[in-house]
């Protein structure tokens, strides 16, 4: 992603719909989870690594890019700077890698699972989120870089090609799928603005709704996985 785009992204994720639900999607995939050592893949401002730490993880952000570690430095989080592909930690380090909105940017994306695998200890969990739907191609995945939106099927076989387990698979924002739709036909670049604040609420609302409805098998504009390495 480049750096304007990081920097927007950093600028507005605390407060944005989006990056709020999110960080509560992060919270609830590691309840019941004993805290221990974390990687954040592609942190950009460090929102999921600041959840994490608030948690109790050793949680470090992983950044591959100088705008980034340089957000997360400046917000004091011990970033550090390195290739997904090539992940600077001895086997079996951690107990949890989080990787949000990252493998599909990644030309090879088979190589990061096997080296999230690597890493992780037997039974250790990986957070996926990523972009789904190939329909849903536009100006926007151009603009922050993306390779691929991936199905279902695509994204559980290149997980358990690397080694891993699933253990749950969901849709997220299902409920605003026919509005990022409708919107992205007709976009000409990133999604990533500054909303008004009464639609920014709205929003929230909406995509806070659909925590407690049964949606989650449906089609939505992303896919969120739990996997694990064998124990």
């Amino acid at each position: 992603m480049e750096g304007t785009e990081v920097r927007k992204l950093a600028a507005l994720e605390d407060t944005h719909w989006w990056y709020r639900e999110r960080r509560h999607l992060l919270r609830r995939a590691v309840r019941g989870l004993a805290p221990g050592r974390a990687l954040d893949i592609g942190a950009a401002g460090g929102g999921n690594t600041r959840v994490l730490r608030d948690l109790g993880w050793q949680a470090s952000p992983l950044e591959y890019g100088s705008d980034g570690a340089q957000v997360a430095k400046e917000r004091g989080l011990p970033v550090l700077r390195a290739d997904a592909t090539r992940l600077p930690l001895e086997d079996a380090a951690l107990d949890l890698v989080v990787a949000f909105d990252v493998l599909e940017h990644l030309a090879d994306d088979d190589r990061c699972v096997r080296e999230v695998h690597r890493v992780l200890r037997p039974g250790g969990t990986f957070l996926v989120a990523v972009p789904c739907d190939p329909r849903l191609w536009s100006a926007h995945d151009e603009a922050v870089d993306h390779l691929r939106r991936y199905t279902r099927t695509t994204l559980v076989d290149l997980l358990e090609r690397g080694g891993l387990e699933i253990e749950r698979l969901s849709s997220w924002n299902v409920l605003l799928r026919p509005v990022v739709a409708l919107r992205r036909r007709s976009s000409s670049g990133s999604d990533l603005e500054q909303l008004h604040p009464l639609v920014n609420v709205g929003l929230r609302a909406i995509v806070t709704a659909e925590r407690y409805l049964p949606v989650k098998g449906l089609p939505g504009v992303s896919l969120l996985v739990t996997a694990r390495r064998p124990g």
